[in-house]
């Protein structure tokens, strides 16, 4: 008997001192995230919750506000460039996702065939996505300038009289934005889309081989299923970054001509940063985070489904 009471006695001072030192893991390490939480408490979480309760407010930047309750939020359904901006803006997700992936998945396959050169393909092919958007649009406008402009430059070169308005209109301001964001973001795509092809074991692609499995049949049966997950998170983030597009249109086309290459982000920076109306520019901006957050849970629910 005085065995077996030694014995759980040992047993709970163990767990005793199992409970302590978890205690002790676990304070140390909140104590060497305290100053990351802190900075991230302050310049992310504080502004979120205070332009919450901006946003049910109205009056101008350095102006004492007033509460206004929903007036924001009504002013917003009535407002036809907050409609326009969202239309222009999804729109943009439209034609960007679906091309932005696939070239993506295209570039990832080429860089990881292990022929000649793709070393310096995976280079060129991410570099762009390491500069500034401001880098990217100054390149970029030289290159589209319809008198002056490389690509005018090289039709003069060529001997043709062709001359393309690249920035305006609706249709070529949207392929002008199209082809930089292309540019400046797919590399970003293709890193996810590699690491995720190197991780596909060769032995599936040996046994397909032995069951005499063509290269189509490989990529449909073998790399496109192990893909699946990769993919769900390339277009989850290209949804993301689409509706945050605003650098571009800033800087390239400045939203024109007219509001027609406008998007959601670039009119909150307008109305906030040039009609210093703080309260509508609140409320439109927690819009657009409730429409990401809707449009990422549906799809987080359809991809887990699948």
């Amino acid at each position: 008997m005085v065995q077996i009471s030694l014995t759980k006695g040992k047993k709970v001072t163990n767990m005793v001192f199992e409970k302590k030192r978890k205690v002790n893991n676990y304070l140390t390490a909140f104590l060497f995230l305290l100053p990351f939480l802190i900075v991230y408490l302050w310049f992310w979480i504080y502004p979120i919750i205070s332009g919450f309760f901006i946003s049910f407010t109205t009056g101008s930047f350095g102006v004492d506000s007033n509460f206004a309750g929903l007036e924001n939020f009504k002013t917003m359904i009535s407002d036809d460039k907050f409609w326009s901006a969202l239309i222009n803006t999804l729109y943009f997700i439209l034609i960007s996702t679906p091309t932005i992936v696939m070239l993506g998945l295209i570039f990832a396959l080429i860089v990881n065939s292990k022929l000649k050169g793709t070393v310096f393909l995976r280079s060129a092919y991410f570099i762009p996505y390491m500069l500034s958007i401001s880098v990217i649009a100054s390149i970029w406008k030289f290159m589209l300038q319809n008198e002056t402009g490389l690509f005018a430059e090289i039709f003069k070169q060529l001997g043709s009289s062709l001359k393309i308005s690249w920035l305006g209109s609706w249709g070529m301001g949207w392929l002008s934005i199209l082809i930089v964001t292309i540019w400046w973001t797919v590399g970003f795509n293709m890193i996810l889309f590699l690491a995720g092809l190197q991780e596909i074991s060769d032995e599936l692609y040996e046994a397909a081989d032995m069951d005499g499995a063509n290269a189509w049949e490989k990529f449909r049966y073998i790399t496109l299923p192990s893909l699946r997950g990769v993919t769900f998170l390339v277009v989850l983030f290209q949804i993301i970054a689409s509706f945050k597009l605003f650098g571009q249109t800033y800087l390239i086309t400045n939203g024109g001509p007219g509001i027609a290459t406008t998007p959601i982000v670039h009119y909150i920076y307008q109305i906030a940063f040039r009609q210093w109306d703080m309260g509508y520019a609140s409320a439109v901006s927690f819009v657009l985070l409730l429409i990401i957050a809707v449009i990422s849970i549906i799809q987080y629910k359809v991809m887990s489904k699948n």
